[in-house]
């Protein structure tokens, strides 16, 4: 791994059984991410976009292949160790916020706080990122009572108030109109430079891939890095 590797999976293999048969969805891929690196991940719907964060996050086991955070082996560590890896160094911006919806904002950013039962202001933390994000007069709002875009923004700032180090975002702003979704990956992007974590976002959007260090297909399960001319031609086959 070189030196400035954040994480790295190689030889990652995962299939599904359907009622068709087992599907492979990753065929030996690898990938190396590097710290403050904002890598886009694109392809078809259902080539495996999702099962690769999940994998990378720890939320989903591969048949094979190995996940290496730093020096830790993510699959190699027991029960207890792998959720401390996901509540500690992986954030998750999911499509669908997955709030829950009888907590407030503020106390569903401070989620990462209690489940890992730290120590220190997680409060003072989570109304720190809200109010960053322009939700400082939504604190004590439920999910219900918030917008679509302010609802993802509590998402992102849940992510964030752990202190990842990796923060996984699966079409984030899908869910979003043009204008909503431009401002909350903008605010992902400007809170990435401030506190210098990875971000891997899986995308259909050709916009938010452009504003990406890398852009990466996936591809009869493994990686193919696209150029510019390349990704100008994907997303002029796949629609905007």
């Amino acid at each position: 791994m070189s030196e400035e590797a954040l994480i790295r999976a190689s030889g990652l293999h995962k299939s599904y059984a359907t009622a068709a048969g087992r599907i492979d969805v990753l065929r030996g891929l690898d990938l190396e991410i590097a710290r403050g690196e904002a890598l886009a991940v694109v392809g078809d719907s259902g080539v495996g976009k999702s099962t690769l964060l999940h994998v990378l996050g720890g939320l989903d086991r591969p048949d094979a292949g190995r996940v290496m955070f730093g020096e830790f082996d993510v699959f190699a560590a027991d029960a207890r160790r792998l959720a401390a890896y996901r509540n500690a160094s992986v954030g998750f911006v999911f499509q669908f916020h997955h709030l829950l919806p009888e907590f407030t904002a503020l106390e569903n950013v401070m989620m990462p706080w209690r489940i890992g039962r730290r120590d220190g202001d997680g409060e003072g933390l989570a109304r720190g990122l809200l109010e960053r994000l322009e939700l400082g007069a939504r604190l004590d709002h439920r999910p219900a009572e918030l917008s679509g875009g302010e609802q993802q923004r509590v998402a992102i700032a849940r992510a964030l108030a752990g202190g990842a180090s990796l923060v996984l975002a699966d079409e984030p702003t899908g869910n979003l109109d043009p204008r909503t979704g431009s401002l909350v990956f903008a605010l992902l992007r400007e809170l990435q430079n401030e506190r210098y974590f990875s971000l891997v976002l899986a995308t259909h959007s050709e916009r938010l891939a452009g504003n990406c260090d890398r852009v990466l297909r996936v591809m009869d399960g493994r990686l193919r890095e696209l150029q510019q001319a390349e990704a100008r031609s994907f997303f002029d086959g796949v629609g905007p």
